[in-house]
C-alpha cells in the first residue's frame, strides 16, 4: 500500500499509510479525501485526535465496514485489517474521489488513477469491443463501474469492496430512496436553505485559504455569498475567480444553451460580496495546449476543451488559493438542465444529453459502424439505469419519468462532471469542493415534488427560493447559462490544422485505424453548428475535433492494444 500526496499537501504532512494498533487489533489506512463531519465523529468516538485519517480508521475499528454510513465527506479509501486479513476499498456516496481496480487470479490491484494500474506486470492497456463502445458511443461519459480498459473497473459511488481469500465482494451502502415528501412548500424551502448553508460552511473548514469559483449564476453566487458572509464575520475577505476565453466578447453567439455572457453578473456579485476578484482568461493556444494535459490528468479522453479549459483555470487559481468551493451539481440535483423541462426528454429513449448517435459516428469508417454495436450498447446502458431508478408505488407515469431523468443525471451526467472537477483540480494541487452535492441535500431534494422543485416551470426554483436574501434578486432569477466555452473561430481553425497534421497526414496515428479520412476532411471544411451539441450543452463541432485529437493522443500515450 502506498500513497503519493497531492501537490497541495506537504509530503511530511498527513503521512501515509496510517497504522493504528489496539489490543488484539492492527489496521492500516490510505485515505484520499476529506471529512466534513470530523468534529462530530471525533466526539462520538471520544477520540483525542482531529486528524481525518485517524478518525476514519478509528471509526472502522469501532463499527466495522458499515461505519462508512457515518461519514460525511468525499473519499477514496483503502483499509487493510491485518487482524482479520481482509482488505476494504471505500468510495464516497457521490463518487467525487476515484478508485479503480483490477483482479488477476487471487491478487487485487487498486489505484486512484487508471494509469497507475499499468505499472503492475500483466495489467495491460487493452480495449475490447465494450471499451471501444465506451469511447465512441458514450464518451466522455462512462458506464458506472466501468474503467473503459479491459478488466479494469471502478468502485461504484456509495459502495465498498471487501477482498479476502482471493474473493472480491461488492457492498452498496448508499443510494437515493423514494418516499412521499411530507414537508410543506415553506418547510421545504426552509430546510433546503439550512442544508445548503450547513454544507457550505462545513466545506469551508480547511487549513488552506478558501476561495470560490464565481460565474454569476445562482449556484456559484449562492455558495460565494455564504462564504463571503462567514469570512466577513472573522474579519477576512473572500477570494473569487471567474473564467472566460480570449475573444469571446467579440465572437459570442447567444443560443438556447448559452443565452448570455457571465461578465456583467460576475461584476455585480463580486461587488455585492466585496470579494477580492480575479478575472481569468484562456487563450486559444493554451486551450489547445491543455487538451492533452487533460487526458494525462484523467487517463482517458474527456470533455475536450470543456475540460482542458477547467484544467488551465485550476492551474491559475492554485497560484492564489489551494481550496475552492464551486457551484457544481446544482443542475443535476435541482432540475436545471433543459432536458428536465423539454417534452422531448420524456419521449426520447436514450440519454437526453446525448440522444443523437449519428453525430458520434459521422467520422468513423463504415466497417466500424457495422462492427461495433454502438447504438445497442448505449441503449442497454440507458435501459439499465432506468430500471434501477427507485420509484414510489404512488408515483404517476409522469412522476416516474421525472425520477428516471433525475436518476440518469445523478448517476451519469453528474459523475462525468465530478470526474472533470476532481481530476483537473487535483492535477493542479487545488482542492475543489462541491457543497451542493452533499448527500443530505441529494436525499432530501430527491423526494421534493416537481411542483415545488421547479415551481411555475422555473428551473431550480427551489434552490432560488432557498437563496432568497443571500444574493440579489436579479442574480437569483437569472436564466441559466452553463460553464463558458470559446466561440472564437481561430480556435476551431487551430484544431482543424492540428487534426490534419497529427492525424490525417500522419500514417502512424492510432486513431487512423478508425477514422474515415474523407469524412474527416468534409467535416473540417463544413460550417459547424454551435447550437446543437452532441454531448451535454457545450460539446458541438469544434469539441468533436478536440475529442478525436484526445483519443489519438491517449491511444498513442498508453500504446493501447485493440483486442476484439
Amino acid at each position: 500500500m502506498g500513497f503519493a500526496p497531492g501537490r497541495c499537501v506537504e509530503e511530511t504532512e498527513h503521512a501515509h499509510p496510517v497504522t493504528l494498533k489496539r489490543p488484539g487489533r492492527v489496521c492500516t489506512l490510505i485515505l484520499n479525501g476529506e471529512l466534513y463531519n470530523a468534529k462530530e465523529l471525533g466526539r462520538e468516538l471520544k477520540a483525542d485526535t482531529d486528524r481525518n485519517e485517524e478518525l476514519f480508521l478509528l471509526a472502522y475499528m469501532q463499527y466495522g465496514p458499515e461505519f462508512v454510513k457515518k461519514i460525511n465527506g468525499v473519499f477514496g479509501a483503502v483499509i487493510w485489517d491485518e487482524t482479520k486479513k481482509i482488505l476494504f476499498l471505500f468510495r464516497d456516496r457521490i463518487g467525487a474521489k476515484p478508485m479503480f481496480y483490477t483482479q488477476k487470479k487471487e491478487t487485487l490491484f487498486f489505484a486512484s488513477a487508471i494509469g497507475s494500474l499499468f505499472q503492475y506486470p500483466g495489467v495491460d492497456p487493452v480495449l475490447d469491443e465494450n471499451g471501444l463502445c465506451e469511447i465512441f458511443a458514450l464518451g466522455p461519459a462512462r458506464t458506472p463501474g466501468n474503467g473503459v480498459f479491459r478488466d479494469i473497473y471502478e468502485v461504484l459511488p456509495g459502495h465498498y469492496l471487501s477482498f479476502a481469500d482471493g474473493i472480491l465482494k461488492d457492498h452498496c451502502y448508499w443510494n437515493v430512496k423514494s418516499q412521499p415528501h411530507e414537508d410543506s412548500r415553506e418547510e421545504t424551502v426552509e430546510k433546503t436553505a439550512w442544508l445548503l448553508e450547513d454544507s457550505i460552511k462545513r466545506q469551508m473548514e480547511s487549513e488552506e485559504t478558501i476561495s470560490t469559483f464565481l460565474s454569476g449564476g445562482v449556484d456559484s453566487s449562492l455558495v460565494t455569498a455564504v462564504c463571503a458572509d462567514a469570512l466577513r464575520e472573522k474579519g477576512e475577505r473572500l477570494q473569487t475567480f471567474s473564467f472566460d476565453f480570449e475573444g469571446n466578447r467579440q465572437y459570442f453567439q447567444a443560443n438556447a444553451f448559452q443565452p448570455s455572457q457571465d461578465r456583467p453578473w460576475v461584476e455585480q456579485m463580486a461587488a455585492y460580496c466585496g470579494s477580492e476578484h480575479r478575472y481569468l482568461e484562456c487563450s486559444n493556444e493554451k486551450l489547445a495546449e491543455y487538451l492533452y494535459k487533460a487526458v494525462d490528468a484523467r487517463c482517458l479522453p474527456c470533455m475536450a476543451d470543456v475540460e482542458s479549459s477547467m484544467l488551465y483555470f485550476c492551474s491559475q487559481v492554485s497560484q492564489y488559493s489551494k481550496a475552492a468551493l464551486t457551484g457544481e451539481c446544482a443542475d443535476e440535483i435541482f432540475g436545471g438542465y433543459p432536458w428536465f423541462h423539454k417534452k422531448e426528454a420524456f419521449e426520447t429513449d436514450g440519454f437526453p444529453w446525448s440522444a443523437d448517435q449519428s453525430v458520434r459516428q459521422s467520422l468513423l469508417q463504415e466497417k466500424w459502424i457495422r462492427k461495433l454495436p454502438m447504438k445497442e450498447y448505449a441503449g442497454e446502458a440507458y435501459e439499465k439505469a432506468v430500471r434501477e431508478t427507485p420509484c414510489c408505488t404512488e408515483d404517476s407515469s409522469v412522476e416516474k419519468r421525472r425520477r428516471e431523468i433525475a436518476y440518469l443525471n445523478l448517476k451519469w451526467f453528474m459523475a462525468t462532471l465530478l470526474d472533470r472537477m476532481e481530476r483537473t483540480s487535483t492535477w493542479c494541487g487545488l482542492s475543489a469542493r462541491v457543497p451542493i452535492a452533499d448527500y443530505r441535500i441529494i436525499e432530501y431534494v430527491w423526494n421534493v415534488p416537481w411542483s415545488v422543485k421547479c415551481e411555475d416551470g422555473i428551473p431550480k426554483a427551489l434552490l432560488r427560493r432557498a437563496g432568497k436574501g443571500k444574493v440579489p434578486d436579479e442574480v437569483l432569477w437569472r436564466k441559466k447559462s452553463p460553464y463558458p466555452k470559446t466561440y472564437n473561430p481561430q480556435y476551431e481553425a487551430l484544431l482543424a490544422d492540428r487534426l490534419r497534421e497529427e492525424v490525417l497526414q500522419d500514417t502512424s496515428a492510432p486513431i487512423r485505424a478508425f477514422l474515415d479520412r474523407k469524412k474527416a476532411e468534409r467535416f473540417l471544411n463544413s460550417p459547424k453548428d454551435y447550437g446543437k451539441p452532441w454531448y451535454g450543452q457545450l460539446m458541438a463541432g469544434p469539441q468533436m475535433i478536440a475529442y478525436v485529437l484526445q483519443i489519438n493522443y491517449w491511444m498513442k500515450k498508453y500504446q493501447i492494444q485493440i483486442k476484439l
